[in-house]
């Protein structure tokens, strides 16, 4: 047993049952750039990894109402193939692709970590407006949502929590408790599917993903208990500096030169400019009660 990797295990599962987010996001940087793991099987250890995790959270969230059944089975009937055409992407390049293919799979982590931090900050409004119903036309955006999320899941393992839950909040206009219990679900039978298959190229230490779970589990039970407790939008900002500073890192590990100053500084710039934002804008809603 390695503590650390337990300890790892155990916040990045608290994050995930509180937001959904947490898994690839943040626990494959911590994978490579922290215990030195190489990029393609810190991915897919980390896919199989949230596999279990997820199953627990999805579980937790259905028992509680928080899972919209119907959206969550469109959206998996493109984010499946769509993994598997991913992780058959990360094959191909080992197979036929360019010498530096670490480095490749770095710089695709890291420029997916920092639209996934964009996208967390976007995907954080203060109010929600009433969810319509399911019709043609959403059907299809969640299968096409599914099927891009899909592919950059399997490529980096990162994708099924914060782009995911921006579509369930922007295009699908889900509550907040709803969009958590969602994304956890649809995520779980996802990543099994990813999981298994870079298992199967042997892209997954068993050794390692078991210390991550004996932290995961219990961290991800009591996230999805607190999820009406904590304040989401605190909690998603937070986290969108953290993976932005990760995917800087991680672009910085790929060979190109970014300096600890900008790695350190951009996400504390952007956290300031956000607090300030956040600040004005609630200055404004109370002051419109009011009158």
């Amino acid at each position: 047993m390695d503590p650390v990797i337990v300890l790892f295990g155990l916040g990045v599962g608290v994050l995930i049952g509180l937001t959904g987010v947490g898994g690839g996001s943040l626990m494959t940087p911590l994978l490579i750039l922290v215990l030195g793991v190489k990029p393609t099987l810190a991915i897919g250890t980390d896919l199989a990894y949230g596999a279990v995790t997820k199953t627990l959270g999805a579980w937790r969230h259905l028992r509680l109402g928080n899972v919209d059944l119907q959206l969550s089975w469109w959206l998996g009937l493109g984010s499946i193939p769509g993994s598997l055409i991913g992780v058959g992407l990360v094959d191909w390049l080992h197979q036929t692709g360019p010498a530096d293919v670490d480095a490749i799979m770095l710089r695709a982590l890291g420029v997916t970590l920092m639209l996934v931090s964009l996208s967390m900050v976007v995907g954080a409004p203060h109010s929600y407006p009433v969810q319509p119903a399911l019709v043609l036309r959403g059907k299809v955006s969640a299968v096409c949502i599914g099927l891009a999320v899909g592919i950059v899941l399997g490529l980096t393992s990162v994708g099924s929590g914060a782009l995911i839950g921006l579509a369930l909040i922007v295009v699908f206009r889900l509550a907040p408790r709803r969009v958590v219990g969602t994304d956890v679900f649809h995520a779980a039978v996802l990543l099994w599917v990813a999981g298994l298959a870079h298992w199967k190229l042997g892209h997954v230490d068993l050794r390692l993903m078991g210390n991550m779970l004996m932290g995961s589990l219990p961290g991800v039970w009591l996230g999805s208990g607190a999820t009406e407790k904590i304040h989401s939008l605190t909690l998603r900002l937070t986290m969108a500096m953290v993976l932005l500073a990760s995917g800087l890192g991680l672009m910085g590990k790929s060979g190109w030169n970014v300096p600890p100053l900008v790695m350190l500084g951009v996400p504390v710039l952007l956290g300031l400019l956000l607090h300030r934002r956040q600040k004005l804008v609630r200055c404004k809603e109370f002051s419109s009660e009011r009158s």
